[in-house]
């Protein structure tokens, strides 16, 4: 029950038989839940904590003990050798929060046999429960030597969409000679597997049909490279004057660039990540997402330590909503935690595309605890890291590789790494201990709080791009005034015949720009068959015309995946050799790998190129 809610390796035993005689039990009032207004967050729930059939650990009770009558309790319940009364109803409240006791409200027509085997039973599972607790203090009183927590290691798999292209085909080799992993995403089996390899990872989907863009497809993927594109006459082989570009063949513009692109994000977004974080507590676009917390604290082990946590709608240096964690800490009856946990997430929380966690809190000076669970036990692992807090508002980043994994208060040297693609729960505490006996040294008694405006994952710095798209010179031209469209590419001229090609090449690279995702949009002009080497051009804004060979955008493309100049950048970029002019190298002596970083820091946020376009925007 690794919760830091049972840390105290001086905690001083006391019998679980003097807290067993009581009689019946009524459900806590459940309190309503107002959005943006101070409440406690400790809804109760009715979901059953032990059936009336299940088994539990055999105990034997002392001969003629009294601790089984039957007859209605009131009061506090004292706790052996403390100084405070112990709140046992705060106690069978936790436990109802997150596991839940049986109700016999619930039952309906119960019989009064019915209602016996309730109440023994709730005798009994406080009893099992407190003498775990025995066990856990005997525990912590040998605390264990420290050794360095294991790292966390992520996948880091490059998805590739339109592998079997000229582009794309040559995107996976450049991957496999860097070493990189690599995914690839095909409609066709037998003719990736054919061109790319037996071994290859391959996952079978389309772009055009949103069914097929599974889930599973894109486990570990925290990359994407995108070549796809409708296919236009012949891919490879053309004459330099272009003499046998042909009609769309296959899908159509919107189905491939835009709807593809649209389903593409969407099946992705989660596993590349936002560029600005994903927020699990606090204000996001004008909404507050909130989470079901409920203090977990000493009362579990008889201590007095009491906290809450509140929503506060006009808290936040800003004004806007806060969560409040406050309480009173008492190392009395051998206490001395605080701390509010929430309930395991409906469905687990992946954040595998992001680094770590940020908390926009207003300190005080103490170090406090978040943990973070990976699996939906209860009584289980929890990733854990300290934050030293100072006064006023801050914001604090946890990176993953900082949580250390805990089980009852001591390091678990041989725990699996911390696997941030399914979180479970989180749980921020206030300690008298830190981990394997030491102590927190800002530790005092008394009144705490915690202001915290928001918890969300965050991409270290220098942030690079997680989604690099393959889109074309000419977008922005077909309809640019005052444009002589007799002296532009194909393409531009016959953008209309070709089923707006380009408009929807467009929309699909907007959709990217506007996801908030990590991008570059690399559009290359005329592609060739031609090596990678030659000297190039980089520009913006959507004018150069020329060719680039295929070879080449493919190592941009990986290249622009390590590069934070390259991060939201759309440019574009042909080679310096005129069509007239072959280009060849020797095999014997190829040319060095390029430094792309050196074109990649030129490049200027925002520039589209649709600036002139949307002067005069054309309808489709």
């Amino acid at each position: 029950m690794e919760c830091h809610c049972l840390h105290s390796p001086q905690m001083s035993s006391f019998s679980a038989l003097q807290v067993i005689n009581l009689q019946g039990y009524s459900s806590p009032r459940r309190i309503p839940n107002k959005t943006l207004s101070p409440r406690p967050l400790c809804s109760l729930h009715s979901k059953p904590f032990l059936g009336l059939n299940d088994r539990i650990p055999p105990f034997i009770y002392p001969e003629n003990s009294s601790h089984l009558s039957l007859r209605r309790y009131r009061g506090p319940i004292p706790a052996q050798a403390s100084n405070q009364p112990w709140d046992f109803g705060r106690f069978v409240k936790t436990l109802n929060f997150f596991n839940g006791l049986p109700n016999p409200a619930k039952v309906g027509h119960a019989s009064e046999f019915d209602a016996f085997k309730f109440r023994v039973q709730l005798v009994i599972t406080s009893f099992v429960f407190l003498k775990f607790f025995e066990f856990l203090i005997k525990r912590f009183s040998s605390p264990e030597p420290s050794e360095p927590a294991k790292v966390m290691e992520a996948s880091g798999i490059v998805l590739v969409v339109g592998a079997t292209g000229g582009v794309g085909r040559r995107v996976v080799g450049v991957l496999r000679k860097k070493g990189m992993p690599v995914r690839v995403l095909a409609r066709n089996e037998e003719k990736a597997r054919r061109m790319l390899g037996q071994d290859i990872d391959l996952v079978i989907g389309d772009l055009t049909k949103e069914n097929t863009l599974v889930p599973e497809h894109f486990k570990g993927v925290k990359y994407v490279i995108n070549a796809a594109s409708v296919i236009v006459g012949p891919k490879e082989g053309d004459t330099p004057d272009r003499a046998k570009y042909s009609q769309i063949k296959g899908d159509t513009p919107e189905m491939v660039e835009y709807i593809g692109m649209r389903n593409l994000i969407n099946a992705v977004k989660e596993g590349v990540g936002l560029r600005n974080g994903k927020v699990l507590f606090g204000l996001e676009d004008n909404m507050f997402k909130d989470l079901a917390w409920c203090a977990l604290d000493d009362v579990v082990m008889g201590g007095v330590s009491e906290s809450t946590f509140l929503i506060d709608p006009t808290g936040s240096e800003n004004g806007g909503p806060i969560g409040l964690f406050k309480g009173t800490i008492s190392t009395a009856n051998n206490g001395g935690f605080t701390s509010i946990r929430t309930k395991n997430f409906a469905a687990p929380v992946n954040l595998s595309a992001y680094d770590g966690l940020e908390l926009r809190l207003k300190g005080d000076g103490r170090r406090y605890k978040l943990v973070v669970r990976t699996s939906s036990d209860w009584d289980t692992i929890g990733y854990t890291s300290s934050f030293d807090t100072e006064e006023g508002w801050q914001s604090i980043r946890l990176p993953f590789s900082s949580f250390r994994p805990v089980f009852r208060a001591q390091t678990v040297f041989d725990a699996p790494p911390f696997d941030p693609g399914k979180i479970f729960s989180l749980q921020a505490c206030f300690h008298k201990f830190e981990y394997d006996g030491k102590l927190n040294p800002t530790f005092v008694e008394g009144a705490f709080q915690l202001p915290v405006s928001s918890i969300r994952a965050f991409i270290e710095d220098p942030i690079t791009p997680r989604f690099v798209h393959v889109s074309a010179a000419g977008v922005t031209r077909h309809d640019r005034p005052g444009l002589d469209l007799s002296k532009q590419p194909p393409a531009v001229r016959l953008n209309k015949e070709l089923g707006f090609l380009l408009t929807f090449k467009l929309k699909g690279e907007d959709l990217l720009r506007e996801s908030g995702v990590p991008y570059a949009i690399v559009r290359p002009c005329a592609l060739t068959q031609e090596p990678a080497g030659a000297d190039l051009i980089f520009d913006q804004g959507d004018n150069i015309m020329g060719k680039i060979s295929r070879e080449e955008i493919a190592w941009i493309c990986v290249a622009a995946l390590g590069s934070p100049y390259a991060l939201d950048k759309t440019f574009e970029v042909a080679s310096v050799i005129p069509f007239s002019e072959p280009f060849m190298i020797d095999p014997k002596n190829p040319p060095p790998e390029k430094d792309y970083d050196m074109y990649f820091k030129n490049l200027k946020d925002g520039i589209t190129g649709k600036e002139l376009l949307e002067q005069s925007p054309a309808l489709v």
